[in-house]
């Protein structure tokens, strides 16, 4: 089929497009479905497949569904500078940067900050020694920062255990090693150190390793300030124990709530990875005023894919903030076989992490996506107004029914709960269970 071209659409959407891949041929069945190199049927992204089969001519009307308008229009690219455009092609990453903007106030200038998030790859193979494996992704990560702050990235996050492979997969206790207090941390101190050079705030999500609790492991993000200070940390809140995520083999549910951070640049929440799809959890962080939250992840094409793209949008709508939305990418294969009691057999990887990062807006707008088989940094220049001239207009917070929602919680979770279930009396005296 032709690759059809962008003569004739709004510009906005014309750059939109030109960030987006050309199809990249296969013959095999296998590279079709993108099993082989973690590509969507040979396409790096869905934007990508859409651009390719889809009429120009009806392209617009789309994407407007899919990715929502922001001030009547799509969201707007920000050009990069054509050296910064070539090193990530010749390092094979994608660089995609976008602006979300808001109607302008007369009591309040625009609050413009600009967040990245960061999807990457190992760079070792599994077996290699662990300090080989953790110095080549902070060698690899540090090159992206870096990156980031010549943008002028003011927020950046990394995506969830950045600093090792994703484990968890294998119940393996050696794996453990890679824990780290974030007092002495390499990893931590490797982002103190660019928050320092770029007057950048930087969230860490890490293994950490509790020393003054005996050693227990949490699955934490360090929240890095931009004079390179630890402003704090958030523990993951909710723990999957579904297919091969056994991370409950390593750590527990968090302790710490739902922290809300004052930055210099704005409130920001982390809401790790799994938490995404607890609707309460996104509220939560809400409630304490965030308005950027960022969800760190790990996790694979066969499980959560459907459920991607929908998430974070809908977090962001729903509670009038941004969200950055942030997946690692990659197959990760370990030198041992594991199983997961879920009747598959015993295999080596936990599947392809399919990458695909992006930024929602509380106005329903978003970005295209990251590449779902690269390395990828994605800023977004966000006018923070956004967040209260969207809650101004659809008075999601005036209309909720906290005392109500309060009350049933309450009764939920007492021992004698009973579910509110009117029966219709033409059913007589049997019930359903």
């Amino acid at each position: 089929m032709r690759q059809r071209g962008t003569r004739g659409l709004e510009p906005a959407l014309g750059e939109l497009l030109e960030v987006w891949r050309e199809p990249v041929p296969r013959t095999s069945m296998d590279a079709v479905r993108g099993a082989a190199d973690g590509t969507l049927a040979g396409f790096e992204s869905l934007e990508a497949m859409l651009q390719h089969y889809v009429p120009e001519d009806k392209l617009p009307e789309v994407l407007r569904v899919l990715h929502g308008s922001n001030m009547g229009a799509a969201v707007r690219q920000l050009a990069i500078d054509g050296v910064l455009k070539a090193a990530a092609v010749q390092k094979g990453f994608d660089l995609q940067a976008f602006a979300f903007g808001a109607a302008l106030e007369e009591f309040r200038p625009p609050r413009i900050v600009k967040i990245g998030l960061i999807q990457n790859s190992i760079c070792q193979s599994t077996d290699e020694p662990f300090d080989v494996q953790l110095k080549a992704i902070m060698a690899k990560v540090g090159e992206l920062i870096d990156t980031a702050g010549t943008l002028g990235v003011n927020v950046l996050c990394l995506q969830e255990a950045w600093s090792m492979p994703f484990a968890f997969c294998t119940r393996e206790k050696r794996w453990c090693q890679f824990a780290e207090d974030v007092e002495g941390s390499s990893s931590v101190a490797l982002c103190q150190e660019l928050a320092r050079k770029w007057n950048m705030v930087i969230v860490s999500p890490i293994l950490e390793r509790d020393s003054v609790h005996g050693g227990v492991l949490w699955n934490t993000a360090v929240v890095v300030g931009n004079k390179g200070n630890v402003i704090g940390k958030h523990r993951k809140n909710h723990i999957p124990r579904v297919g091969d995520f056994n991370e409950s083999t390593y750590y527990m549910e968090g302790d710490t709530g739902h922290p809300v951070f004052q930055t210099a640049f704005g409130k920001i929440g982390i809401n790790i990875c799994y938490g995404r799809h607890h609707p309460q959890n996104w509220m939560a962080f809400g409630l304490n005023g965030a308005e950027i939250v960022f969800n760190p992840s790990a996790t694979v094409g066969a499980l959560s894919e459907p459920m991607w793209s929908i998430e974070a949008r809908n977090a962001a709508i729903a509670n009038s903030y941004f969200v950055g939305a942030i997946n690692r990418v990659g197959t990760e294969t370990f030198p041992n076989e594991f199983t997961s009691g879920d009747g598959k057999p015993a295999h080596k990887d936990f599947g392809h992490f399919y990458g695909s990062s992006y930024v929602a807006a509380p106005d329903a707008s978003r970005t295209p996506s990251l590449a779902r088989n690269k390395d990828g940094l994605l800023v977004a220049e966000c006018d923070l107004n956004l967040c209260r001239q969207v809650s101004d207009s659809w008075g999601f917070r005036m209309t909720a029914r906290y005392g109500v929602y309060a009350e049933l919680l309450k009764r939920y979770c007492s021992p004698d709960f009973k579910p509110q279930v009117i029966q219709d009396p033409a059913l007589g005296s049997s019930t359903s269970t």
